[in-house]
């Protein structure tokens, strides 16, 4: 059985992923599996390589090789791919988050940094080149979840900074420190075309992890005048 139209999408994300359509015509989960991840394959390099804008289903189609009369039966619509790939590639499960690592005592933040930006540049470097090229073309409610668990993860961060340095939990200083360390996460990945020559990905996780500790504590201490955190 076919689907003469696409399904309807699903209202957005909850919880920590977002929300995928539910697309159940063919019975045979093996072949849904492989199906679904030669159009995510297809969607992920050309959402990319052209952007998610420009991108149309007969493009995954033919990159794919899956025909347009089926692709319907494994995915809704491109929405559908983009969330099913940000959801494989972004909120993976077997890379630490950062409030994760800063909870584990006896560490240094700097090797707390370390561990983070290290397994974030290598696992999440597709995740984090999409998410920053596709978040103006998603859906309002996907953005929505996204920045809602983006928001909690920070707040998270930040709690668990100030805690470090004995500042009280919602401190704008720590908040600050907490956005700078996730900025720095997508650094590797949006300028890895632009590595310094001879710099390889450890001589970089030390040398940017070292940096962001100094300057996070040094955020950390700053003196807040009262006049400017109300501005």
């Amino acid at each position: 059985m076919t689907r003469d139209a696409p399904p309807d999408d699903p209202e957005g994300g909850k919880g920590n992923v977002l929300a995928e359509a539910s697309v159940d015509v063919v019975r045979n989960e093996d072949l849904v599996r492989r199906r679904r991840e030669q159009i995510c394959e297809a969607a992920l390099d050309l959402f990319l390589e052209k952007g998610f804008a420009s991108t149309t289903i007969r493009d995954i189609c033919g990159r794919s090789g899956v025909n347009h009369a089926s692709i319907y039966d494994y995915v809704a619509n491109k929405n559908d791919a983009l969330r099913r790939l940000l959801n494989q590639l972004w909120f993976r499960t077997d890379v630490p988050m950062l409030p994760d690592l800063l909870r584990e005592e006896g560490r240094s933040l700097e090797d707390v940094l370390a561990e983070y930006f290290r397994e974030t540049w290598d696992k999440k470097r597709k995740g984090t080149l999409l998410i920053y090229r596709s978040v103006p073309d998603m859906r309002k409610e996907d953005r929505a979840a996204m920045r809602d668990r983006e928001e909690k993860l920070l707040e998270e961060s930040g709690a668990l900074l100030a805690a470090r340095a004995g500042l009280a939990a919602d401190d704008i200083r720590a908040q600050v420190a907490a956005n700078l360390t996730v900025f720095l996460s997508a650094f590797a990945p949006m300028r890895d075309w632009l590595y310094p020559r001879g710099a390889g990905s450890e001589l970089l996780v030390q040398l940017v992890s070292r940096g962001a500790a100094a300057m996070i504590v040094s955020i950390l201490e700053s003196p807040v005048e009262p006049d400017l955190a109300s501005r």
